[in-house]
């Protein structure tokens, strides 16, 4: 709950500044503010503690004993204000390029070849955030964005950067379990693992699999492929994956694919940015790298044959 106590920040303002000038008229050239401003804010401040800050003298100020107890907790607040706001908002303002990825895409994908940019250009500091749903871009916050979808955004220029497959997977030893995984019809027996946001999933599998018998609907749903993949390393049941994320989880040896069916997707991961707009030199810089990585993707090359691309 708000302290109505509290003074109005902009009073706040104005008598740290007057006492670090101990003046009035220098407080409010800092300020852009007139001394008279300045002055009436003080005593609206004064006013609303109950005492006085300062002595006015002819040509001075000189804080009073309550002003000099209060003007070090004044400044640790402000202090304290100004590391939040670097804290959060910082790295936009100082011109850090921040980019947005899907948590999934940023750590399979853009983590393991991030380093390879960094060693080309250190001289550009990168800001990666993780985004769960696809909110709206936001060019105040944000240099580039990558989203999942069928690369149609209004007023936003989509560059493709995979070509994607979606497959199951699950734990190594679930597929050797008590009801092995043989048949895209033994799945009738296992725990369907869905992830939220994906057009595309096990309804779209199963058909091309031909199953019978299995209900794509059923199971337990996760809001990112993170999730679903931990929860299948843990025997927890088998999820879909989609192949530019997989090959990481794969690597670790904690999933593995029971089937070799790979089904083609329309979706896909783009890099998005305002259209008409040019992009400042380093985001144009990390756009140009993250192109040429998605083109040199072997991963990417195999299933843009399967795409007919």
């Amino acid at each position: 709950m708000t302290d109505r106590r509290l003074p109005p920040l902009t009073w706040l303002r104005a008598f740290e500044a007057s006492a670090r000038h101990l003046s009035f008229t220098l407080a409010a050239r800092e300020l852009n503010l007139t001394q008279a401003a300045v002055s009436k804010q003080i005593r609206l401040l004064e006013a609303h503690l109950g005492e006085p800050l300062f002595e006015r003298k002819p040509r001075s100020l000189v804080l009073t004993k309550a002003g000099a107890a209060y003007l070090p907790k004044v400044r640790d607040g402000f202090d304290r204000l100004a590391k939040g706001t670097r804290e959060v908002f910082g790295a936009r303002r100082a011109g850090v390029l921040t980019v947005r990825a899907p948590a999934s895409y940023a750590v399979n994908w853009i983590a393991p070849r991030l380093a390879g940019f960094l060693d080309r250009y250190p001289d550009i500091p990168v800001r990666l955030v993780s985004s769960v749903w696809c909110d709206a871009f936001d060019a105040e916050r944000y240099d580039l964005d990558i989203q999942y979808g069928t690369g149609r955004w209004a007023g936003l220029r989509a560059d493709r950067l995979t070509w994607e497959t979606i497959t199951p997977v699950c734990a190594p030893w679930l597929v050797e379990g008590e009801r092995p995984l043989r048949t895209p019809d033994d799945l009738a027996h296992e725990r369907l693992l869905h992830v939220l946001g994906y057009e595309d999933g096990w309804a779209r599998w199963l058909s091309e699999a031909g199953a019978e018998g299995v209900h794509p609907g059923h199971g337990i749903q996760f809001d990112t492929s993170l999730m679903a993949f931990e929860f299948a390393a843990r025997g927890g049941g088998v999820t879909l994956a989609r192949s530019s994320i997989l090959e990481a989880e794969l690597a670790r040896g904690r999933l593995v694919r029971p089937f070799e069916l790979e089904v083609a997707v329309d979706e896909a991961f783009y890099l998005i940015a305002p259209e008409g707009r040019v992009l400042p030199a380093d985001a144009e810089t990390f756009r140009a790298w993250l192109l040429e990585e998605a083109g040199r993707d072997p991963l990417n090359l195999r299933n843009r044959a399967a795409h007919g691309a």
